[in-house]
């Protein structure tokens, strides 16, 4: 599939290696990161509209199910929330928000929709897969330098859920930070924007989580489509300029200075 971006067109389907200096983040969690920005519900398919923040650049590339590099496109986690319909989600345009300031992007998705945060505990498959993809990587080069995370409407449905979350939670940045070898890596998660009966109880964990090197951006307040669950596609751009602040902000290298003259 071929894309055109301001650079011209470029082929966004091919294996591609990208340089040993890349900037590596780890997108996980549930349907909201996997992205369903434009999916038609009656329909199971996505409409094919990428915003222009979310559009391919060259810069920017994807480990894809089968752990090969390619320029990245929408959608992100087509081949790995793989068992639904994926559109758009906000890691583009978190991408496309950093690229200037980091240089090389590459994204490793790993989100799969209706998933609870006790499918993320350690030795669980999704935990695990997060963590292969992620090992696998940095094996040519490369920093991992966030997990973006966004997750928990599946907890909002009981009590129980809700009142385990921070505590879910807590274990999971302590078990990813220690697989990884990484022990004050930057997680950026999101407070929901939606979910069930007890979903200001997840938010309020969320929101009041105080670890070090985890930061939130609230997504309340953001546009649902017609299902009062899933970010709409301009929704999902907000987002994921909302997470690009939130990275620069907090845990980007700072600018290099012009020397004067």
């Amino acid at each position: 599939m071929a894309a055109t971006t301001d650079l011209g067109p470029i082929q966004t389907n091919a294996t591609s290696n990208p340089p040993p200096n890349k900037q590596i983040f780890i997108l996980s969690g549930q349907s909201n990161m996997a992205g369903r920005g434009g999916v038609l519900k009656k329909l199971h398919r996505w409409d094919g509209v990428v915003p222009p923040e979310a559009q391919p650049h060259p810069s920017i590339f994807r480990l894809s199910a089968k752990l090969h590099w390619e320029v990245a496109h929408e959608p992100l986690h087509a081949d790995i929330d793989s068992k639904k319909t994926c559109g758009v989600g906000p890691g583009m345009a978190f991408a496309n928000g950093v690229r200037e300031r980091v240089g090389t992007v590459a994204l490793v998705p790993c989100a799969v929709g209706g998933t609870a945060i006790r499918e993320w505990a350690r030795g669980e498959k999704l935990y695990e897969d997060m963590v292969k993809r992620a090992r696998h990587s940095v094996k040519d080069g490369g920093e991992i330098r966030a997990i973006l995370w966004f997750q928990g409407e599946s907890d909002t449905s009981t009590e129980h859920d809700a009142d385990a979350y921070q505590g879910n939670m807590e274990a999971f940045v302590a078990n990813v930070r220690r697989d990884l070898a990484l022990p004050s890596l930057p997680i950026i998660q999101v407070a929901l924007a939606s979910g069930i009966k007890y979903i200001e109880k997840v938010r309020e964990a969320q929101l009041g989580m105080r670890v070090e090197n985890v930061v939130c951006v609230d997504a309340k307040g953001l546009e649902l489509k017609e299902d009062n669950l899933h970010l709409t596609t301009q929704a999902q751009v907000i987002l994921g300029q909302m997470l690009a602040d939130a990275y620069l902000t907090h845990f980007a290298p700072p600018l290099k200075s012009k020397p004067s003259t």
